[in-house]
């Protein structure tokens, strides 16, 4: 889907700061507080990683940009624990109110989770998530491609969760390493099964992605192996 996440080779946000050799994992104490509250979040609404990352896809703008990296994941914790009927809509910032003294009462999750068409995994499913070995998995299949060949990734739009980035669509590039199978996000986000397939470092130039007018450096992105076809 065409989110507010797919941002990456756009314009209007500045150069990539890298990491200081001395930063710290978490620059305040409330962001590993907000971590490990988004991985409770996420395993007692019976999600996985990539119904996650999806969860941040569909924030709107203020959740997903003005609240910086870690607030994105509250926001995100959140909407997986109202969807999945475990808070009611807006208990949240009714807890808030009442922590102020404002004596806010909560209010009813008034559809039951068996009730609702978003709710989200089974109870099956969440078994099986829980027990998950990992995303890596081995597949009986041989790689569709090698190192070395020119790949094209696909110019598709998938209507739900996808880790095929937007600038990279339609453009080709080479493989330069065959990566392990694993489970394929865009079906694995919506509880569709696993379906693991290989997955492939590909290199992009630039230029490729962004006309002779760019700087001349390369891009390396992860791509499983759906997002791809052969190109002359």
């Amino acid at each position: 889907m065409e989110g507010i996440a797919d941002m990456g080779g756009t314009s209007g946000w500045g150069p990539a700061r890298p990491p200081r050799a001395d930063e710290p994992v978490f620059a305040e104490p409330w962001q590993g507080r907000a971590a490990a509250l988004t991985i409770l979040a996420t395993r007692v609404s019976g999600r996985n990683v990539d119904a996650f990352r999806h969860a941040q896809e569909r924030l709107d703008r203020v959740a997903y940009l003005d609240e910086g990296y870690f607030g994105r994941w509250l926001n995100a914790a959140e909407l997986m624990l109202t969807e999945g009927a475990i808070l009611a809509p807006g208990e949240i910032d009714a807890r808030a109110r009442d922590l102020r003294g404002e004596h806010v009462e909560n209010p009813p999750v008034s559809v039951p989770e068996s009730a609702r068409p978003d709710a989200g995994p089974s109870t099956a499913a969440i078994a099986a998530w829980r027990s998950s070995p990992g995303s890596l998995r081995t597949i009986d299949v041989a790689p569709a491609f090698a190192v070395g060949q020119r790949v094209r990734a696909k110019n598709i739009s998938p209507p739900g969760h996808t880790r095929l980035p937007g600038y990279v669509r339609g453009h080709a590039g080479v493989v330069e390493v065959v990566q392990p199978a694993a489970v394929f996000p865009d079906t694995h986000a919506h509880f569709l099964g696993e379906n693991p397939q290989h997955v492939y470092s590909v290199r992009f130039d630039s230029h490729e992605l962004w006309g002779e007018g760019a700087d001349s450096f390369a891009v390396t992105v992860e791509l499983f192996e759906s997002y791809l076809e052969t190109t002359s």
